[in-house]
């Protein structure tokens, strides 16, 4: 069963940098998406950033500039590279896996906390 783990959230300054990682153990699949969803108080979980493993990338427009989604697919992990914070980004961020090939499958990690102050 495949499994995602989160880390790299914590507390930083408004115009600050964070990394957050996710790594997958197991497999799954060699089509596939990986990427980063986050849920803030009191509004829905929304997409930041997805990674197909054929290259092509998706971002939310209020990260476009500022996030880059990467992966190292030998590793089997995902990265979220945070530019240039601002205290809107404050929200629980969860890594999600999603496969393609074969049986059609999603996963999520259990989310790791970013906060940006003022």
């Amino acid at each position: 069963q495949v499994q995602l783990v989160e880390s790299g959230g914590g507390l930083v300054q408004a115009g600050g940098s964070l990394r957050l990682s996710c790594v997958a153990s197991g497999s799954i699949g060699s089509d596939n998406a990986m990427g980063w969803y986050r849920q803030a108080p009191g509004k829905q979980r929304e997409l930041v950033a997805v990674m197909h493993s054929g290259g092509s990338t998706n971002y939310a427009d209020s990260v476009k500039g500022r996030f880059t989604i990467s992966r190292d697919n030998a590793k089997n992990t995902v990265y979220l590279q945070m530019n240039n914070l601002k205290p809107e980004d404050t929200a629980v961020y969860y890594c999600n896996a999603h496969r393609f090939s074969g049986v059609m499958r999603s996963y999520w990690g259990q989310g790791t906390q970013v906060t940006v102050s003022s």
